[in-house]
């Protein structure tokens, strides 16, 4: 049954728009007509599709809501009459004026936007649950910490960067080689605006919200391809630290949205939802048959060409995928499938990207995914956490330290709806959402977090966490934490940091190179509980 146009101008009413933007006739009709039979004279909001969308946000609709309308309403199926095609309905106007509103939807062409509808399905409801379901798994374009090995990187909501930390490699921007134990501004990137970035040991690449990508940090040039590219080198050879931001030429023709850096590998998300890796010149060359010692972007091969892709994560030389679909989404994995952290029931290497099978099983719908060093994490969209990979430490939260070469529930949050998690290096987090704070894993370390107030530098001895713990030192702050980045490398030095909805950023964990972003006392190496920041992220 279609609803009338009284119940959706008195919803509009409880809206409280602006007295300009309120589009209720002075003199609605005294009789109430079927939505389907209204003209834009009894129903003004149909005019303006900027307005219809404050309509649907402020309501919590999304491209699927907007779907329904149009399969159940005839209003939101016929032709609306508005630019830019007046064969549109209405729904699907809201949709495409939705995704004008972001701003890497904007520089596109009609043909790139085109292709990309065709890409994600053959509509802009598609296309906006595209953009929607990447916004929220990478938090692309708000404030964002990384702790990374050593050295840390945060983004200001403003596209700000401030590093601190270990800065052997210049891999902290800043011109130098000197560490630096407070947060400071790179100032080089003063008016480009980062969106994303990703931090490995003695590396970090920036994200610009132009798409593209600035790199740091041990690395090397290639100066006869005007190419600047990040890469190991065993024997030190040609090997050029770099300390201030360099553009990736390489990438110039690619509009990134997201990198990771996979131990041998680095991979590059595209606007369009495609997926380059580069090589490091070791083992595995993922997916695209090429030199080992070839340094340019490739596309990812196999499985996921022609799927969208709207997030990517990597740990230990293997790479994790969430894609959006028309019917769902869906989790791939390629590479080192060393104690079943691909997720397919083996501990077999892939060398093309597959399907992890077992989410239709389970029937989950996988809404953001986290690829630890030696395991993997999943939230689905009822809040429900799945684990799998190398259990040691009880870093899976299953109660003991076997590997699970399949996603498993962790039981223990059970009555625990999740809105995030972090897996690092045999360490686990989750985020619920009202904000609490669980870990478990390498319990050895002050990077969990279960230190009481009375004992800030922890000089407690405590056993590993087999099974997610409510962080009861990041409880007592009062903050709805928001986000979680915890150190994901196997080189040790592990620290976490606590973004609270305020703004707030809190560390923890090791510090012997600034990494806090705090001051340490003398032969303190390490901070056990929240310390605050004074760095303003907001």
């Amino acid at each position: 049954m279609d609803a009338s146009a009284s119940e959706i101008v008195a919803a509009i009413k409880h809206l409280r728009l602006p007295e300009q933007s309120v589009l209720i006739p002075a003199s609605p009709p005294k009789k109430h007509k079927p939505l389907e039979e209204c003209s834009k004279e009894d129903f003004l909001l149909a005019a303006s599709p900027s307005i219809f969308l404050h309509v649907l946000t402020d309501y919590g609709l999304d491209a699927q809501t907007l779907a329904r309308l149009e399969a159940t309403c005839t209003f939101f199926r016929r032709p609306a009459q508005l630019s830019p095609d007046t064969e549109l309905p209405l729904s699907e106007v809201a949709a495409l004026d939705m995704c004008y509103k972001r701003a890497i939807f904007k520089p596109m062409t009609t043909e790139e936007r085109q292709h990309l509808k065709q890409r994600c399905g053959g509509s802009w409801k598609l296309v906006l649950r595209f953009f929607l379901a990447g916004e929220a798994c990478t938090r692309r374009g708000k404030a964002v910490p990384l702790a990374g090995p050593g050295h840390s990187i945060a983004l200001a909501k403003n596209g700000d960067v401030y590093s601190f930390g270990a800065n052997s490699f210049g891999e902290l921007g800043n011109g130098t080689t000197e560490d630096q134990t407070q947060p400071c501004l790179i100032r080089s990137l003063a008016g480009v605006r980062i969106i994303q970035a990703s931090v490995a040991f003695g590396i970090t690449l920036l994200i610009s919200d132009a798409g593209r990508v600035y790199a740091f940090g041990r690395g090397r040039v290639i100066t006869g391809a005007a190419h600047h590219a990040l890469a190991e080198s065993d024997h030190g050879n040609g090997v050029k630290n770099v300390s201030t931001p360099h553009l990736i030429e390489s990438l110039k023709d690619i509009f990134v949205v997201q990198a990771v850096i996979g131990n041998f590998f680095t991979a590059f998300l595209s606007r369009e939802g495609r997926v380059y890796t580069v090589s490091w010149g070791k083992d595995g060359k993922l997916a695209h048959n090429t030199d080992m010692e070839d340094l340019e972007p490739r596309p990812l091969l196999g499985a996921l060409e022609n799927v969208p892709v709207v997030q990517i994560s990597a740990g230990y030389c293997y790479l994790l995928a969430l894609t959006c679909q028309p019917g769902g989404m869906s989790v791939y994995s390629v590479g080192c499938g060393l104690g079943g952290k691909l997720g397919h029931g083996v501990k077999a290497d892939e060398a093309h990207p597959r399907l992890i099978e077992e989410f239709r099983t389970l029937n989950l719908q996988p809404k953001m995914i986290s690829a630890g060093a030696w395991h993997s994490a999943v939230v689905g969209a009822d809040g429900r956490v799945f684990t799998w990979g190398w259990g040691l430490y009880g870093c899976l939260g299953h109660g003991d330290e076997e590997c699970q070469s399949s996603p498993k529930l962790v039981q223990a949050l059970a009555n625990v709806k999740a809105a995030y998690v972090a897996a690092g290096d045999y360490m686990t987090f989750v985020v619920s959402e009202g904000g609490d704070v669980y870990s478990c894993g390498w319990g050895e370390t002050s990077s969990l977090g279960h230190t009481s107030a009375d004992n800030p530098e922890g000089n407690e001895q405590r056993s590993h966490v087999l099974t997610p713990e409510l962080v009861a030192s990041l409880k007592k702050l009062g903050e709805r934490i928001v986000h979680i980045s915890i150190t994901n490398s196997v080189h040790g030095e592990a620290h976490t940091f606590a973004l609270a909805e305020s703004g707030k950023l809190y560390a923890f964990g090791a510090g012997r190179r600034g990494q806090l972003g705090v001051k340490l006392g003398a032969n303190v190496t390490e901070r056990c509980y929240p310390e605050l920041i004074n760095i303003d992220l907001s």
